[in-house]
């Protein structure tokens, strides 16, 4: 099988941590989020145990209860943060600061919140090493789930403020004590669909072969 590289790498490379540009306006239809996770299903899981659940959330008035856990667990953080960015002169830190309390403050307005969870729960005294498995059985599909909505004139980007109070949600939404919270990913179609590349560093500074350098 072969793949139209232009295209895949355009996929890959402008999937884009939207927040601004998202439409709060325009109805997300229920079949077109199904076909996202469809999509995501095919994401490898450990152990190949398949334990994704997806619950999402359109009712206007837990978006809003779920907003508001979201700012109280971290408006302070993110509003502090862009504060310093902004005394130190990071420009870039301070944009990438300033779309998040405009997502914070707006959330309750985005038609779709879809958070993703796990069947199980890590023990509290779990070995380090245990972690990595269990979140790695969640995330690859949660990308695949936004390269998928990306694809069909969507956008998303993954948080995780409103963890801070995860039993409040939990109440609200009714996941059982069993199930595992792990973000929440405010979806809409975006405001215009042109989303360049990031710039980042080349791969070869950051990539090592056989021994660990410092850079």
């Amino acid at each position: 099988m072969s793949f139209d590289l232009e295209t895949t790498d355009r996929l890959l490379s402008t999937t884009r941590a939207v927040r601004k540009r998202l439409d709060l306006e325009k109805p997300v239809p229920r079949e077109v989020v199904l076909d996202c996770i469809r999509l995501s299903q095919q994401a490898p899981t450990g152990s190949n145990t398949q334990g994704w659940r997806w619950l999402v959330v359109t009712d206007e008035d837990k978006r809003m209860a779920l907003a508001e856990l979201y700012r109280k667990a971290g408006g302070d953080y993110l509003n502090q943060g862009r504060t310093q960015a902004e005394q130190s002169g990071n420009v870039q830190t301070a944009r990438v600061l300033d779309s998040a309390v405009f997502l914070a403050e707006r959330l309750q307005d985005v038609p779709v919140h879809v958070i993703p969870c796990l069947k199980g729960k890590l023990p509290a005294d779990a070995p380090a090493y245990m972690a990595p498995g269990f979140y790695g059985s969640i995330y690859p599909a949660v990308w695949s789930f936004q390269l998928a909505l990306r694809s069909r004139g969507l956008g998303s980007v993954l948080t995780t403020l409103h963890l801070g109070f995860a039993d409040k949600a939990a109440e609200l939404l009714g996941i059982p004590d069993d199930v595992t919270q792990c973000g929440l990913l405010p979806v809409a179609y975006t405001i215009g669909d042109e989303f360049k590349p990031a710039t980042r560093r080349p791969p070869e500074h950051i990539t090592y072969w056989d021994h660990w350098k410092n850079s």
